[in-house]
């Protein structure tokens, strides 16, 4: 019996989340095909159903976060990006500059963990992460106080900001500096988006 549209789908799925998983915590050389397909409880040739080959795959577990992991993440965070105001800004902040996004390796943003990776990789997977990067942007910007001047260097800023201080918390080995350079992180962006805090 052949499967059906949405085992397709629902299998696609759960290769997307389970590479993503795998390349948040290896990075992108050190993970195989086999080594994914294997989590999912599928074998390589499987995998070519739903992917051409592996940067396919790659770019389209760096878009996938967006409406995946990172919409569990910002609902769960209280972040309406189409209608949040400044309690959206602020609770962004907060939650993407957390120690708790901080030690969640699995799932956090593909910003944080893979920008080395994605420097390197095909225009596909730069043009998904840069995806990300303008609705981080677009979010911040669209949802500023109306009087703040310069909303889109704000936004891009802020988007600097949380990206750039859980990128250098993540790599410090000293974790008395990793937290100081994620909490200085937030304290400027909630200052530069002139909320409080």
């Amino acid at each position: 019996m052949p499967y059906t549209p949405e085992h397709k789908v629902e299998t696609r799925k759960r290769i997307l989340e389970q590479a993503r998983i795998l390349f948040n915590r290896k990075g992108f050389t050190e993970v195989s095909i086999d080594e994914i397909m294997a989590g999912v409880g599928l074998t390589r040739g499987g995998f070519y159903n739903h992917f051409r080959n592996k940067n396919e795959l790659y770019a389209e577990t760096v878009a996938s976060f967006l409406n995946g992991r990172g919409k569990t993440w910002r609902d769960e965070a209280g972040v309406d990006p189409e209608n949040g105001g400044p309690e959206t800004v602020a609770a962004m902040i907060n939650s993407y500059l957390s120690p708790e996004h901080l030690s969640d390796i699995d799932g956090q943003c593909p910003m944080i963990a893979l920008p080395s990776d994605v420097a390197r990789a095909t225009p596909e997977v730069r043009a998904a992460y840069q995806m990300l990067l303008r609705a981080m942007a677009w979010l911040f910007e669209h949802n500023l106080p109306d009087n703040l001047e310069n909303r889109r260097d704000t936004a891009l800023a802020l988007s600097a900001l949380c990206v750039g201080g859980m990128v250098l918390s993540r790599t410090i080995d000293d974790p008395a500096l990793a937290d100081d350079l994620r909490k200085a992180a937030r304290q400027f962006a909630v200052e530069l988006s002139q909320l409080d805090a």
